[in-house]
């Protein structure tokens, strides 16, 4: 980037399925305490009370985040693979830009868990010697994501330097 280039926003977008991925996996964070707080509450009846009380807290806090959250992160998830540069960005109040040079790229993995096996989803990873970590691409169709991990890992063997 010594040449004078510089990086535009991100312009690619997860992929929409993103949002309904992101809501099944909140649904099962807020679920569980739920389910837990509400058995103890049935098995222990002096204290029913007590344990009733916090999951309602919760769950009506998490279903305006399972509500709420997944759609805000698909308009704020962007990234973008460049000649030079992998690059993400995140939110919208407090941004996170992550840029890994192409000549810095160490390892190019893709991750897919149960659940986004389920919804057709991967994510890119892409590790350099950063003690930040990896810049992680989330919510890619199964296929453009190993497409991108096919790209990155060809671009990166074209790439000048030694990756440290």
């Amino acid at each position: 980037m010594s040449d004078g280039t510089r990086l535009r926003p991100p312009r690619n977008p997860v992929d929409r399925r993103a949002v309904g991925w992101w809501t099944t996996n909140l649904l099962l964070l807020v679920a569980a305490p739920v389910v837990v707080l509400l058995v103890l509450g049935w098995l222990i009846e002096p204290a029913r009370f007590w344990l009733a009380g916090p999951a309602v807290v919760v769950a009506v806090a998490g279903v305006a985040a399972v509500v709420a959250l997944p759609r805000w992160w698909f308009r704020v998830h962007r990234w973008e693979v460049t000649d030079i540069a992998v690059y993400t960005r995140t939110g919208r109040f407090w941004q996170e830009w992550r840029v890994a040079p192409l000549s810095r790229i160490q390892t190019v993995d893709t991750r897919r868990g149960p659940v986004e096996q389920r919804f057709g989803l991967a994510t890119v990873v892409v590790t350099t010697a950063s003690a930040k970590g990896a810049v992680t691409i989330p919510g890619l169709a199964h296929e453009q994501a190993e497409e991108v991990a096919a790209q990155l890992t060809e671009a990166t063997q074209a790439a000048p330097g030694d990756a440290t």
